[in-house]
């Protein structure tokens, strides 16, 4: 089991990118409530994220919903992830009310040999 993280004020970053594999479990409402980010990166196609994907999107709109604030946050997913499709569609009312909003990646990059979807983040 974890510690209690000890008392402090919130962390306020531009950028935060949640850990993948195991460090994943990590990430639970007290985490958005600590740190506070205009965008959140969620990366780590993998079996275990995706094991525990849904409680970290439901622990985005719990943490941000102790915010107190209209602060605008933005989810980046890295991936395409039936689970992220679910709560997605599931919990859209929810993420307005609290001013979240979750970017899709319908573009493409070019890059030497390779291409690969991308979104461009503007701060």
């Amino acid at each position: 089991s974890r510690a209690a993280a000890p008392p402090g004020p919130p962390v306020y970053v531009d950028l935060a990118y949640l850990p993948g594999s195991w460090s994943a479990r990590t990430v639970d409402e007290e985490f958005f409530r600590r740190v506070r980010s205009l965008c959140y990166v969620v990366s780590g196609d993998d079996h275990l994220k995706e094991g525990v994907l849904r409680p970290i999107l439901d622990a985005l709109l719990a943490g941000k919903h102790q915010w107190g604030t209209d602060t605008q946050v933005t989810l980046i997913p890295t991936f395409d992830s039936l689970v992220m499709h679910e709560w997605y569609q599931e919990t859209h009312d929810r993420q307005q009310e609290l001013g979240i909003t979750v970017l899709g990646s319908n573009s493409t990059v070019a890059m030497q040999d390779e291409t690969f979807p991308a979104c461009k983040v503007e701060f």
